[in-house]
């Protein structure tokens, strides 16, 4: 579907013309059998990590679209009006001063920004970021089906997802938009709806909208052209996988959810936890 910000300021920050997915090396992943999994010496000290039922609905990997709704717990806690944090616009423009968002999405496309620059794209504009329930169902009374989502239903009602423009061209044309196809990957990024994957997301292809979701998901997501719905179907299917990126190696781990759960994590090493807004939750352990 059409997002609302970008009809309104078509000419400036969309496009609709198809493009391929971006080249990258493959990362390395491993798929060991349960019994397997091992850890070093260093690993020796183990915890057990209780999880409850309602971190399903939290985290970077939650999925939001029209069959798995934005639930209350799901909504980051750090948004913020960028309009009344100065200190968080280096290096990109806002379409409006309305713009709010999670601060650590902010801060991570703050990194994202300034690395393209030192590419020369500089031409960055966020168009749109957080919007509340009531501003969502506003929207798509007044714009109806084919410019916006339900209530709910969109992943700006969450926190984690942006619309960035260019302030040249159109997103599909302009160097902005070609940056961040190769890169944003590299910063937790990814394009959320490709053109060659509207039968899968059930939205078409938007050049201006990106989702983060952190790493090493958005380097094995681009790696292997795999949508969100599509990573977390690899996953639940793997349920426990090792994988290498960028020199760090990673553990992620599976596991539904229905009352309480336990993870085993190593005591020393830091993780990450994140719901799929279905019945599992991922554990993602630095090794």
């Amino acid at each position: 579907m059409k997002k609302w910000a970008f009809v309104l300021a078509c000419c400036l920050l969309t496009g609709c013309a198809k493009h391929a997915p971006a080249a990258s090396s493959k990362v390395m992943i491993d798929y060991p059998k349960s019994e397997e999994i091992t850890y070093s010496q260093t690993d020796t000290s183990m915890k057990a990590l209780r999880v409850q039922k309602d971190q399903v609905y939290q985290g970077n990997l939650v999925l939001i679209n029209k069959d798995h709704e934005v639930h209350p717990e799901g909504i980051q806690t750090d948004i913020v009006s960028l309009l009344n944090h100065q200190e968080l616009i280096n290096g990109f423009g806002l379409l409006d001063n309305t713009i709010e968002l999670s601060q650590n999405v902010v801060e991570q496309f703050g990194k994202m920004v300034a690395a393209a620059a030192k590419d020369d794209v500089n031409h960055f504009v966020i168009s749109s970021g957080y919007r509340d329930f009531a501003k969502q169902e506003q929207l798509y009374k007044e714009k109806g089906s084919d410019y916006a989502l339900p209530a709910g239903n969109s992943e700006h009602n969450l926190g984690l997802a942006l619309d960035i423009g260019s302030s040249l061209e159109s997103m599909d044309q302009a160097p902005e938009g070609k940056w961040l196809k190769e890169h944003a990957a590299d910063y937790g990024f990814i394009l959320r709806y490709p053109a060659d994957k509207t039968d899968i997301t059930g939205i078409q292809y938007e050049p201006w909208h990106f989702r983060y979701v952190g790493l090493p998901h958005s380097k094995i997501m681009q790696s292997n052209n795999l949508t969100l719905e599509e990573y977390l179907d690899w996953l639940h299917e793997h349920n426990t996988v090792y994988v290498n990126v960028d020199g760090q190696r990673y553990e992620i781990t599976y596991k539904e959810v229905r009352r309480e759960t336990a993870f085993q994590i190593p005591a020393n090493h830091t993780y990450e936890l994140s719901g799929d807004n279905q019945e599992w939750v991922i554990a993602t352990i630095k090794l």
